[in-house]
């Protein structure tokens, strides 16, 4: 079969256009039947088999399956080829708008939904870079190290996840006041190779220029601080409200309690205070990837 002229070849299964749906999320789980159920109602309405659709857009049979039984997300690309060999006028290419509210796990679009919505961030991270400042290839090179091993299909979902949740740099009304803190001995380790390690400092350094964002370096020659136990976060919102969280407080576990939140904001006001300023910051960084100050 040929798409505009074309053949199409089924891509391997490492290719394949769907993500495994959270069976805990029951949100999701129902979006994604939903839009399984339509896809098989129209290609049988268009007298398709699923081998031969499969071949059509380029997937492979089990996919289809897969994917109309609501066991795999579809991604965007398998919508619009669908939508275009199933002469839909665009209603299948439209549930992307649905599919894309849950295609990443619950707990993430929880947390970037925080993010999208506070008018302040504070992050410190201990034992790695936020993922909020991660490249798409650092962020891979960690989720390939994870023991047990990650599914290839799982690990280019992790990233995806990661790399959307950075959309809170494009937010311009108004935008948000962002501060992180990262650790010296982070920066130094060169994590994907020396490429991948480079292209992250610059990213750092990109995003440390921007006008509504602080970025400190927390030098090896401080003995100790604060931030010891682990990661702190904390974000506030417009209303008034704040949410925080650290991995050496609290069991680790978000809260809005005000004791609790003054005890964070404490805790991180000390860290940063501790940390190189930001100019020093970003001039540290200048200095690893050897740009001339």
């Amino acid at each position: 079969m040929s798409v505009d002229g074309e053949a199409v070849q089924a891509r391997s299964e490492a290719d394949e256009p769907g993500w495994e749906v959270d069976p805990d999320d029951e949100w999701g789980v129902a979006v994604i039947a939903t839009v399984g159920r339509q896809l098989k109602l129209r290609r049988e309405a268009a007298g398709m088999r699923a081998g031969e659709f499969g071949r059509t857009v380029g997937y492979g049979e089990d996919m289809v399956y897969k994917i109309e039984a609501g066991k795999r997300i579809p991604r965007q690309d398998y919508l619009s080829r669908a939508d275009e060999v199933l002469e839909a006028d665009g209603l299948i290419a439209a549930t992307w708008e649905d599919v894309k509210k849950v295609r990443y796990p619950k707990k993430v679009r929880a947390l970037a939904k925080l993010e999208s919505e506070a008018v302040e961030i504070g992050v410190y991270v201990c034992q790695s870079i936020s993922g909020l400042l991660q490249t798409p290839d650092h962020a891979r090179a960690l989720f390939q190290a994870a023991q047990p091993p990650y599914s290839r299909n799982d690990v280019e979902r992790m990233v995806a996840a990661r790399v959307a949740r950075q959309s809170i740099f494009e937010r311009d009304d108004p935008a948000p006041s962002i501060s992180f803190v990262l650790e010296e001995a982070t920066l130094r380790r060169p994590i994907g190779g020396t490429m991948v390690w480079r292209q992250q400092l610059e990213r750092l350094l990109e995003v440390g220029r921007l006008h509504n964002v602080v970025l400190q370096v927390m030098p090896l020659n401080s003995e100790t601080h604060s931030g010891m136990d682990g990661k702190i976060e904390l974000l506030k919102f417009a209303d008034g409200r704040a949410v925080g969280r650290s991995e050496g407080a609290f069991n680790g576990r978000p809260t809005s309690e005000l004791k609790h939140l003054r005890i964070l904001e404490l805790r991180y006001g000390t860290i940063r205070a501790q940390a190189l300023s930001p100019r020093e910051s970003l001039a540290f960084i200048e200095q690893l990837l050897g740009v001339p100050t």
